[in-house]
């Protein structure tokens, strides 16, 4: 199977799953708290087919195999973020941030507000390097890699100032997290962030240069992929593109009913992808 095929596939697990979780998210929030329980409840299957996948990957230098590493730890993410977007497991803080308050005050209460999810990504992060690491095909490891340095280069940009924040697909019980956000012309890390992103990018496109295995080739192929993908997220932070258009069909028409809602003072959490 030639790469581009493999980048193809990548890109599209990536916009479908993106949409999925938000169209699950987005009739999940309409309903109440008990129906987001049991959406992250219903997710469990994928989390533990992820977590199988991932596993039993390791030592499959296949194309399969890096296939299976790959869409793995993409299951294993996405529930991450279902949990996450549907405010079952976020941070302890879910009030605005009020304004005027001192930047370190400021920082404790964004870092509250995502603290829990934080902490499982870290755990989840933990454990794929753990078993990971080393491993025959490690493919799957480092997707897992790439989406959470990725995220967190988000979140901190998010954090520090951007000029564009999307906040169009965020559910009810996320609406305290803009208050958090702020809009910058620009902040300091932008730059180091999509420095090093493009840096991973050359990475990958020089091993899958050098790849002497299908398997190689096409585990390469997916990294280039979604790494890549990574990188015009940040862009659109900055860009005035109008990314949302690739979900809002798949979306349920919002409510005509007045959403109470906090908001940053002008334009549209990042609703990028995974």
């Amino acid at each position: 199977m030639a790469p581009w095929i493999a980048a193809l596939i990548a890109l599209f697990v990536w916009w479908f799953a993106t949409g999925a979780i938000l169209m699950v998210v987005k009739y999940a929030d309409r309903r109440g708290l008990r129906a987001r329980q049991w959406a992250v409840i219903g997710g469990l299957p994928m989390l533990a087919l992820g977590v199988w996948g991932y596993s039993s990957s390791l030592t499959d230098m296949s194309i399969t195999g890096a296939y299976v590493g790959f869409l793995s730890a993409l299951a294993i993410w996405g529930w991450i973020e279902l949990a996450f977007l549907t405010g079952i497991i976020s941070g302890p803080i879910q009030k605005p941030c009020p304004q005027d308050i001192p930047e370190w005050e400021r920082f404790l209460r964004a870092w509250g507000t995502v603290a829990f999810h934080e902490l499982l990504l870290v755990v989840a992060l933990i454990v794929t390097l753990v078993e990971g690491w080393g491993a025959a095909n490690a493919f799957g490891m480092w997707t897992f890699v790439v989406l959470y340095g990725a995220r967190i280069s988000a979140k901190l940009n998010l954090y520090f100032g951007v000029p564009k924040i999307n906040t169009e697909f965020l559910p009810t019980a996320l609406m305290h997290l803009p208050s958090h956000f702020r809009i910058a012309r620009l902040n300091w890390l932008f730059p180091i962030s999509v420095t090093a992103l493009t840096f991973a990018v050359a990475c990958w496109l020089e091993r899958l240069h050098a790849a002497t295995t299908p398997g190689e080739a096409i585990g390469f192929a997916l990294l280039t992929a979604i790494t890549a993908l990574a990188l015009l997220e940040h862009w659109l932070m900055v860009l005035p593109l109008p990314d949302e258009r690739l979900w809002r069909w798949m979306l349920p028409a919002e409510s005509t009913a007045p959403k109470h809602q906090h908001t940053l003072p002008r334009r549209h959490e990042d609703a990028h992808g995974l």
